[in-house]
């Protein structure tokens, strides 16, 4: 099945779909408001780190994808997927991308087009948010003029061996016929599909997969906290119970939880719970407590090594390795080196950072300066903090170098200069 095909949104999510779906021989339309974006997307450049700048110049040279910003060129589309952002407000979802695309779609809906929501979201979007905008827009009926269904992205990014091919693809679609239509497109660029009965239940899946790591991280982290106050090593006592064959999945510590999927997607759980049943969903929120106040934690074990050395942390050069929220990856959304820098340079610290797969990153104010990786910056620091396990860090050189190191990640051994969180 060969047709044209419009994705709105080209993130993440977005733009790896759009890709693999060109190179399946779909012509599609990656749809992006960002001027830049398009822009460098035209050039064959790509700011996605799973998708590489040759991969979008083939699929361009092809004549496969057209990145653009005008949303007339989606017109006559047979398929369109909604890969847009759903951020939290004040602790509130915000749909109002999600909006955007539908009415951006519903004015160029047309029969017999398919049309399926990917963005990560609370259960009811599709059916109670998505199918009355593009039905207003559009005067066709979902189920009857057009098919329409939700099926969860799986993006990890830098994952080098599960990727958008081979990642099981859950669908599914408001009817039968919606369902099957939404089947047959995923069925043409993915692996496996695994088709559920309603959208809902789709959606859902997907917050319980953020959910379920979410709670379980901050377990062991809560663990780890009172296990270092007791004086236990817990990466010793994990090692331990994971050796059981059954009944125990491993999940480790680290400085705290970033990305999208751990920090937002279960307020989404949380909220629909909250606003339709009236309940508070009490997993959930001790998990964000926990989770969000590991940075607090990391520095205050770094603080309590300060003054077991008899030195201030005020003045003090402190050297964050890794700046992005996990290893071999260059995303720094919501990650939480960026709160630790934030909250050592209150305490008056001089932060530094040095992140080999972050080009540019954020920055907390003017407190987070930007460092190479190399010799010189580890011996002129008077801590190191391991933050993201890169594979790309000479961990022998940390080792060797540094005065003091808090390794969030368990990558060096301890010792004398080395401390585990």
């Amino acid at each position: 099945m060969h047709s044209k095909v419009a994705i709105l949104g080209q993130g993440y999510v977005g733009l790896p779909l759009a890709v693999r779906a060109a190179g399946a021989g779909h012509h599609v339309v990656g749809y992006d408001p960002d001027s830049d974006r398009v822009k460098r997307l035209a050039a064959g450049e790509s700011y996605v780190e799973d998708v590489s700048g040759g991969e979008v110049a083939r699929v361009l040279d092809a004549g496969a994808y057209l990145p653009t910003g005008n949303p007339d060129d989606i017109e006559g589309f047979d398929t369109a997927v909604v890969a847009v952002p759903t951020p939290l407000r004040e602790g509130m979802p915000d749909l109002s991308y999600i909006e955007d695309a539908s009415r951006t779609l519903a004015a160029r809906l047309r029969p017999g087009a398919t049309v399926v929501l990917e963005s990560t979201t609370y259960p009811g979007t599709t059916v109670e948010l998505v199918a009355p905008l593009l039905e207003e827009g559009s005067g066709l009926t979902a189920g009857t003029d057009f098919h329409l269904g939700y099926s969860p992205e799986r993006i990890d990014p830098g994952n080098r061996v599960w990727h958008l091919g081979n990642t099981p693809k859950v669908v599914s679609g408001i009817d039968a016929a919606s369902l099957a239509a939404v089947r047959r497109f995923y069925e043409s660029i993915v692996d496996r599909v695994v088709p559920v009965a309603t959208p809902a239940a789709a959606e859902l899946a997907k917050l319980v997969e953020n959910t379920f790591r979410h709670v379980n991280i901050a377990l062991v982290n809560e663990i780890a906290v009172y296990a270092h106050e007791l004086g236990i090593d817990v990466w010793e006592a994990l090692d331990a119970a994971a050796s059981k064959p059954f009944g125990f999945m491993r999940f480790t510590p680290g400085p705290g939880v970033g990305g999208h999927c751990l920090p937002i997607d279960p307020e989404y759980l949380s909220w629909r719970v909250q606003h339709t049943l009236g309940r508070r969903f009490r997993f959930v929120e001790l998990a964000n407590e926990i989770n969000t106040h590991m940075p607090d934690h990391v520095v205050q074990r770094l603080l309590r090594a300060f003054n077991d050395r008899r030195r201030s942390l005020a003045g003090s050069r402190v050297l964050l390795l890794g700046i992005a929220y996990k290893a071999n990856s260059g995303d720094t959304r919501e990650s939480p080196a960026l709160r630790i820098a934030e909250l050592l340079g209150d305490l008056g610290a001089d932060v530094r950072a040095a992140d080999p797969h972050v080009v540019e990153p954020p920055t907390t104010g003017s407190r987070l300066r930007r460092a190479d990786f190399c010799t010189a910056e580890l011996a002129a620091a008077d801590a190191v903090v391991l933050l993201t396990d890169h594979d790309a860090f000479d961990y022998p050189l940390i080792a060797r170098e540094s005065r003091y190191v808090l390794d969030c990640r368990r990558r060096l051994p301890a010792d004398a200069t080395v401390e585990l969180l």
